[in-house]
């Protein structure tokens, strides 16, 4: 891990996991957003360098990135990691979201999600640019915006697999 984090310059250029990707103009963001697909349909939605929120393939949150702290998924719930820094070390101090903490981040995630999807389906978010250029990104982002959306709180968090991706 590293000892200070940055903010990313170009999260467009950055991404490179994502091997197709969006950066949109959205009414209502003060940032750019940028959202993409990993070969292996994990998708993740950049709502500037934070929050960010990234899903598997049947738009379950796996982590997210929100004021600072990374989240994970852990068995039914989300763990807060919160970095804490001395003169020689970085510390990740763990928390198990109790069930109320758990809705109230789902709840917040949900709406910026549904503002993003109004304006998709709006035809209010306009590309700046897309990687591949010719690729329908927007259908597919609808779609699998609508997916993470519409999971039940509880069924939005899977058990954290080992596999690579995560």
């Amino acid at each position: 891990m590293a000892r200070h984090e940055a903010d990313r310059e170009d999260l467009m250029a950055e991404a490179t996991a994502l091997r197709e990707r969006v950066e949109l103009h959205v009414p209502g963001e003060t940032e750019f957003v940028v959202a993409g697909f990993r070969d292996n349909g994990w998708f993740s939605i950049y709502l500037g360098p934070d929050p960010v929120f990234h899903f598997d393939a049947d738009g379950a949150l796996r982590r997210a990135f929100v004021a600072g702290d990374l989240y994970r998924s852990q068995k039914q719930t989300l763990a807060r990691l919160t970095r804490t820094r001395s003169s020689s070390a970085v510390k990740l101090i763990r928390h198990d979201l109790d069930a109320a903490e758990l809705e109230a981040f789902l709840t917040a995630m949900r709406k910026r999600l549904d503002r993003l999807q109004g304006a998709l389906r709006a035809g209010a978010a306009t590309i700046v640019r897309q990687l591949p250029a010719d690729a329908d990104l927007l259908t597919r982002l609808i779609q699998v915006v609508e997916t993470a959306c519409e999971g039940r709180l509880s069924a939005m968090v899977k058990k954290r697999s080992r596999g690579r991706g995560d």
